[in-house]
């Protein structure tokens, strides 16, 4: 019997995170850290029903309201393996996840909010296992009907200058339809 995938409006019509998070490998019982996990935690309610009961997402936002909801949607699913984590990522270690304790780090649409992709990107290389994957999404640089002004958007160029300055390799480039693309990093 196939397992129903959860719908949150407005998700699976810009991304399919559920495709995204089976081309990076995740699988139950792993640990997972979706960095930016957002208002409607998309992401994170995907992972947590992919890693099964024996798993474990934080979902890490700065904004206190979207951890409140993204707890509200797990307990609305029935969703019991999210802990959620108010920290702000531009602050290296302000997640207080351990160190290399996570199986698959994810940022997804948070670049275009922040100057400093670059701490970012550390805070997820600092919780990442060794091989652990870095998944990130986000909006590509081209005109689009809506999404956030094509200035503030980071393309993948910068994105892998910045993974390589923190040594992860690039593992995939997956095309993440028509608005976004992904990029799937291996911590070395």
């Amino acid at each position: 019997m196939a397992e129903q995938q959860i719908q949150v409006p407005g998700g699976k019509e810009l991304i399919d995170a559920r495709l995204l998070l089976e081309k990076a490998g995740i699988a139950e019982k792993m640990i997972v850290a979706d960095l930016g996990c957002g208002r409607r935690g998309y992401f994170t309610l995907q992972a947590a029903k992919l890693i099964g009961p024996d798993g474990l997402v934080y979902a890490v936002d700065v904004v206190k309201s979207a951890l409140e909801n993204v707890n509200s949607m797990a307990n609305l699913f029935g969703i019991p393996n999210i802990k959620t984590v108010w920290a702000n990522l531009e602050i290296l270690r302000a997640t207080k996840i351990p160190n290399e304790s996570i199986d698959l780090a994810m940022i997804n649409n948070v670049f275009f909010q922040t100057k400093r992709d670059d701490l970012i990107i550390q805070e997820a290389v600092r919780i990442l296992k060794k091989n652990g994957k870095l998944l990130i999404t986000d909006w590509k640089k081209t005109q689009a009907p809506f999404g956030p002004p094509i200035q503030d958007r980071i393309g993948p160029e910068q994105v892998k200058r910045n993974a390589d300055r923190c040594n992860l390799i690039l593992g995939k480039e997956i095309e993440a339809g028509p608005y976004h693309y992904a990029l799937i990093f291996i911590k070395n």
